[in-house]
């Protein structure tokens, strides 16, 4: 896909390929804390070259529209669950799922943690100047066993029912796993106590309907994780080397965006 640089206003604007906002690139070895969101580590665990490229030397990839229809599912079960966090009292589908005993958490700093551009779950990791930060959908409350639920809303269009073995083992469902492991670990590591199950709320489309008739209609199912974040400190302690290395990581060769900035390079030296 091809994409144009526009304004606010929707006015084609220079595309110069970099950032233009010094706050967003890191300075090896500097002492300044520094942000690193749940997706720019996603970023550095799919491609060390990419992400030091993005983050060290400020170049920007080419932007992706916005998936608005997936934005508004997620909007409007915000609202159905504040209603409820409110009121506190369950949400209609916890008792689908035997989830008596659970209530939407209740937190001054929620809307905080659900703002990924400004705020996010976050916390400067131990030993180093890096904030690792990430904007959560949702955080349920174990009312018996006193506990955070990690949650993630999801909305997709599949032929298949959701069934948990299958849903877990997707192929590109295992980043939504990671995303669920660094919210476990962040609030873990914001002294929180987090109940060792998370959740994937799916809203699965409806693509069977006989026509569209100005509504599609979704199946809403849990998915539960059983998250581990033992992984993470090593992988946050490897970026943190990436990012104070002077030197460009070598190339994914399953990469894309490497394959294509390789390939590109050469084609443009033949013409």
């Amino acid at each position: 896909m091809i994409s144009l640089k526009r304004n606010s206003k929707g006015e084609l604007v220079n595309a110069t390929g970099l950032r233009s906002r010094s706050s967003s690139i890191y300075s090896p070895n500097q002492s300044e804390p520094f942000r690193i969101s749940r997706s720019k580590f996603s970023d550095f665990l799919s491609c060390r070259r990419c992400f030091y490229l993005d983050r060290v030397k400020g170049l920007v990839s080419p932007s992706m529209p916005g998936w608005s229809l997936n934005e508004t599912t997620d909007l409007l079960l915000k609202k159905e669950f504040d209603d409820c966090r409110e009121k506190q009292i369950p949400h209609k589908i916890f008792s689908k799922f035997g989830l008596t005993n659970v209530v939407p958490f209740m937190h001054k700093d929620l809307d905080k943690w659900r703002d990924s551009l400004r705020h996010g779950l976050e916390y400067q990791i131990d030993g180093t100047n890096i904030i690792l930060h990430g904007g959560i959908d949702d955080i349920w409350y174990d009312q018996n066993e006193e506990k955070l639920i990690v949650v993630d809303y999801k909305s997709q269009a599949s032929l298949q029912t959701v069934e948990e073995r299958r849903y877990l083992a997707g192929v590109y469902h295992q980043g939504y796993k990671i995303q669920l492991d660094v919210y476990a670990y962040l609030l873990k590591l914001m002294s929180f106590d987090v109940s060792p199950t998370g959740y994937f709320y799916v809203c699965n489309g409806d693509r069977s309907a006989a026509g569209f008739d100005g509504r599609i209609i979704f199946e809403e199912t849990l998915v539960p994780y059983r998250w581990n974040v033992d992984w993470i400190e090593e992988k946050v302690s490897e970026m943190v080397q990436v990012l104070n290395s002077d030197e460009l990581p070598k190339v994914n060769s399953s990469c894309e965006n490497c394959a294509y900035s390789i390939q590109r390079a050469v084609i443009e030296s033949w013409v």
